[in-house]
């Protein structure tokens, strides 16, 4: 077997080749697939300015208004400095605000403002959307079946990701 044919080469339409079995059986593959598709279908279908982790962040803050930033990185899955700079960001759009505690100025509390809340609500309404469609090949009766799936392989990941070194395979 020679090279898979490129676009453009030999005689007629080119074939696009198939992943590798070996990619297809490891699960990292298929997340990421998952996960790009999802980032497009997000940005076409949701928002393409607003990201998924701002929206964790503006559904979190909802759920917990006038809990300090630190506190919600890990209830959104985001490092500490990452949350900082998706609250600065959020903050210069006029989506939150973040205001001192009074008991230690090092905190920042977190509160939606109407204009941040307005946009949770719609973003909110189209996210809805979209997850119903990414599940639709799923039976409905399996859905928060499959969601909870995909949260505890989540967190398994980012604890096998924490762990140093993995075990031996033999």
């Amino acid at each position: 077997m020679g090279e898979p044919l490129r676009r453009g080469e030999g005689h007629g339409p080119a074939v696009a080749a198939a992943p590798p079995a070996d990619l297809v059986a490891a699960p990292g593959y298929g997340a990421r697939r998952m996960y790009q598709a999802y980032l497009a279908a997000w940005s076409r279908h949701v928002d393409p300015v607003l990201t998924g982790p701002q929206f964790a962040v503006l559904s979190a803050i909802r759920a917990y208004p006038g809990s300090d930033q630190s506190s919600l990185a890990g209830a959104v899955a985001l490092d500490t400095s990452t949350m900082a700079d998706v609250c600065r960001r959020m903050e210069r759009r006029g989506l939150i605000e973040r205001t001192e505690s009074p008991r230690d100025a090092r905190r920042k509390l977190l509160a939606l403002t109407d204009a941040g809340a307005a946009a949770l609500a719609e973003v909110t309404r189209r996210t809805r959307r979209l997850d119903a469609e990414l599940l639709a090949a799923v039976p409905e009766d399996r859905r928060p079946e499959i969601a909870g799936l995909l949260n505890t392989l989540g967190a398994h990941w980012e604890a096998v990701a924490e762990r140093s070194p993995l075990p031996d395979d033999d």
